[in-house]
């Protein structure tokens, strides 16, 4: 009988959730939307599109057209190759070409995506259904560790990846050994998941402590552990805010260019480190990068498209509690 009860307080309670959710989403598209608001982002959009559709024009002229007149002759004079994309593709840099580092950016951003979501959804559950001493406190520090600049911790990471911490001749805390170039992704997954973990946890924390506690009681009265109930309920319910974090990391990571620079080697550099050497040594071959950059949003664009139907969904459910 209870089991049954159980059942039906779960159903409705999720069909709750679900009219709180649209019903929040209607009102924050109320509020942030007027005519003069839709005005000023019209504008914006043209004045942000043309650029960008001229650099889309440039990447299809010959390289000899760009040299001597602007994008906007196309009209006039419409001339179009794919040899830009195709030299693109095979040129880069001394140690890699434009497509290994599209190869090395996937190998990068893929791990380095998954595993501070991973981390902080097991975080953000602790903090919000699991009662410990000093939960408050570390939670704050947890986001607190947001105001970081990520530029103060690249040497100190740098010497924990090699031979450790030191004060003097004092050892603080031994290295990890990773100087090896075959540990070259693993530096920047590591890297990249510790820059990411304060947020993601803030984030999905947010979005766990909504759910309704009668859903987790009715799970634990029917003998399920904190195991069960974060698979099989708490991870459903928390995907709108796993994708939302999931298109922030994926675009943040695939478009850095400071933290693969400093920990990746040479022959695993991501693509912003090929886009940088396609323009030549006195940018004198900028078609060729224009290419290039256009090849480097084709991901973005798959991973944004592919999940945006959770984005405003994820953010607004995380951004009413914290």
């Amino acid at each position: 009988m209870s089991a049954t009860q159980a059942v039906v307080t779960d159903t409705r309670t999720k069909r709750q959730v679900a009219r709180d959710t649209r019903r929040n989403e209607a009102i924050a598209h109320k509020k942030l939307t007027s005519k003069g608001a839709t005005l000023a982002a019209a504008i914006i959009a043209i004045f942000w599109t043309i650029p960008t559709f001229g650099l889309l024009v440039t990447s299809f002229r010959p390289g000899a057209d760009t040299q001597s007149t602007g994008w906007w002759t196309v009209f006039t004079d419409p001339e179009f190759t794919f040899e830009n994309y195709i030299e693109a593709l095979n040129a880069g840099g001394t140690s890699t070409t434009l497509a290994s580092a599209f190869v090395n950016s996937l190998a990068i951003t893929i791990p380095a995506t998954v595993f501070p979501i991973v981390m902080a959804a097991l975080a953000a559950y602790a903090f919000a259904w699991i009662d410990f001493k000093g939960r408050s406190m570390l939670f704050v520090f947890v986001f607190a560790l947001q105001i970081v600049p990520l530029q103060m911790a690249l040497v100190p990471l740098l010497s924990l990846f090699s031979d450790g911490l030191t004060v003097g001749d004092v050892m603080i805390f031994p290295g990890f050994g990773l100087n090896d170039v075959s540990y070259s992704f693993a530096r920047v997954w590591i890297a990249h998941a510790i820059f990411a973990l304060p947020l993601a946890t803030f984030m999905l924390h947010n979005f766990i402590a909504e759910i309704p506690g009668e859903i987790v009681e009715a799970a634990r009265v029917d003998g399920a552990g904190h195991g069960q109930v974060f698979f099989r309920i708490v991870l459903p319910l928390a995907m709108p805010a796993i994708a939302s974090f999931g298109i922030f990391q994926f675009l943040w990571v695939w478009n850095d260019l400071l933290v693969a620079t400093i920990f990746a080697s040479p022959g695993a550099l991501p693509i912003t480190q090929a886009l940088n050497s396609l323009s030549g040594t006195w940018g004198n071959r900028w078609f060729l990068q224009s290419a290039g950059t256009f090849i480097s949003i084709i991901v973005p664009l798959i991973v944004f498209f592919a999940l945006q139907r959770f984005f405003v969904r994820g953010l607004m459910a995380g951004a009413t509690k914290g």
